[in-house]
Parts: structure tokens; sequence; C-alpha cells
């Protein structure tokens, strides 16, 4: 055997082995206790979080938190669906995108969202479970080309070393996933790389998305009692994205501690920085809860109600 085919079957052996530890990934996480144990838990994180802080104005908040909810729950299931290979509708990719919201929030680095995007594209869409990886791991990819983006128009007072970071992230990460289409074209094949103008249509609605998190920020601020600039929160907002690397629970990671650090730094005060950031995390869960929570109950009531007339 050449090094070549050797290479080429331990590629093959690494690629089966990550294809099945997502699917043992995703039939744990579709065990209803671990759902209901997991949202508990991280509610629990958020919550005592924020009981550290000063009471709040929730008015500014609730303000700052509808662009969030329009960027969050239809800006980036829009992404999902432009470049979708999935056929389903865009209500569909609206009420499942919630749904692993919800999941998202009560799991380290987010990560419950992209398994049961993934389960209910297998599930309910019929692609290939290779498929449905290549395809989230896509969207993934579109989100944090937006990011960077983002990171890079509004980071004038950003660190150069921070600016390359971000641009190196995502460069390595394109690599990475034209070289894997590139040499294993017959297993990914379902799921053809998107055209240009879908690329860029993805990548302008993650800036969206991000500047909708900027009107969340500045409610949750001023709910504090405290106010900054748009154009500073954007560079300290930029900043602390780089931290999301590092895998965390909502309310309790990296991500939310160089927030903290970054809003500080620009003159806010501590209690109201931590209070800020933590009431930010804590509003994420509303709705999730009401729109992710609220289509997993339908889905569950309607299964019922499709089994009785059996009985």
């Amino acid at each position: 055997m050449t090094a070549l085919d050797t290479a080429s079957t331990t590629g093959r052996l690494a690629g089966g082995s990550v294809v099945r530890t997502v699917a043992r990934m995703i039939g744990f996480l579709s065990r209803p206790w671990l759902r209901v144990a997991a949202v508990v838990i991280a509610i629990v994180v958020s919550v005592w979080s924020f009981d550290r802080v000063p009471s709040a104005s929730w008015e500014p908040a609730a303000i700052g938190l509808v662009p969030w909810i329009i960027g969050k729950y239809i800006l980036c299931p829009l992404r999902w669906h432009s470049l979708s290979v999935g056929g389903r509708t865009r209500r569909w990719y609206l009420r499942t995108y919630a749904e692993g919201e919800l999941l998202g929030l009560a799991s380290p680095g987010h990560v419950g969202a992209d398994l049961w995007r993934m389960h209910q594209l297998r599930a309910e869409a019929g692609l290939a479970r290779p498929c449905a990886i290549a395809e989230v791991a896509l969207d993934r990819l579109i989100g944090a080309l937006g990011l960077t983006v983002f990171v890079v128009f509004s980071g004038a007072r950003l660190p150069p070393q921070l600016l390359v970071a971000a641009v190196g992230i995502a460069v390595v990460v394109l690599v990475l996933a034209v070289t894997a289409h590139r040499r294993r074209p017959a297993v990914l094949a379902a799921r053809p790389m998107p055209p240009l103008r879908v690329i860029v249509k993805g990548a302008l609605l993650s800036v969206g998305y991000q500047l909708t998190i900027i009107g969340l920020l500045l409610g949750t601020v001023a709910a504090m009692g405290d106010h900054t600039s748009p154009v500073a929160l954007l560079g300290v907002f930029g900043a602390s994205q780089l931290a999301g690397i590092v895998p965390g629970y909502n309310g309790a990671s990296a991500r939310e501690g160089a927030l903290v650090v970054g809003l500080a730094s620009l003159g806010i005060s501590w209690s109201a920085a931590v209070g800020a950031v933590a009431l930010t995390a804590l509003l994420a869960w509303l709705p999730a809860l009401l729109l992710g929570g609220g289509s997993f109950a339908v889905r569950r009531l309607t299964r019922r109600s499709a089994v009785a007339p059996a009985h």
C-alpha cells in the first residue's frame, strides 16, 4: 500500500469516526430528561449571575431585546435557508432554528443547537448524515465570515493582533472547508458549495445579526443606569467575540468575561458591566423558551393527537 493509499484510508476512517461521534451525541441529546436538566442548569447559572448585581430597569433592556429577537430568530434562520439543500419551507427553518437555540443555550459552546439542526435535517429533510453535518458546518462558516467582516469594519480601536487573529481564523476554517470538499467530493456530493451570491447574502445577514446584538447591549447597559457610545461598543463587542472560540455555558463563558472587561474599559462601572452582561444572558432565555419551547410543546401535542385515534 502506498503512502497515498494509507493517507486516504486514514482520512476515511477519521471521517467515519467523526460521523459516528456526532450520531452518538445527537442520540444522547434526543433524550427528553437530558434536555430538561440542561435547560434548568443553564437558567440557574444565568439567574445566579444576574442575582450578583444591583436591581435593573427592565424597560431599556426590553427595547433592546426586540431587534435582537429579529436578528437571532429571523435573520439567522434565513441565512441557513438560503444555503440549505433540504428543500423545506422557510417556516420549517424558522421553527427548527428556534428549537435548536433552546438546546444551544443549555449546552457548552452552543453545540446543542447544531446537533439538533443536524438531527432534523436527517429526520425531516431526508439528508444523509454527512450531508447534514456539512450543511450545518457550512452555515457556521458563513456566520463566522460575517462575524469576521463585522470585527474588521467595527474594530478601529482593536489591537492589530486581534484583527490578524480574526482574519487568520476565518482563512484557516475556509481553507479546511474547501480542502475537505475537494478531497471527499463523493461524500458531500449532495451538499455542493453555494454560489458566491449566497455566501455574500449569508455574510450580510450575519453582519445584520451582529448589529442587533449591539442594540441589545446598549439596552442592557442603559438598564443598569449607565451609557456608552455605540461606536465604542462596536469595538469592544468585536474583540469579545474572539473569546467565543473557548466553549462555555450561556452567561458563564469566556466571551461574557471578555465583554465585561471591555465594557469596564469604556468607563462603565464594574457592577454595571457585570449586570449588563448577565442581563443579556438572562434575556436570551425569554424568546428561546417562548419560541423554541413553544415549538417543542406544539410538536408533542401534535404527536399525541395523531396517536390518540389509533387507541
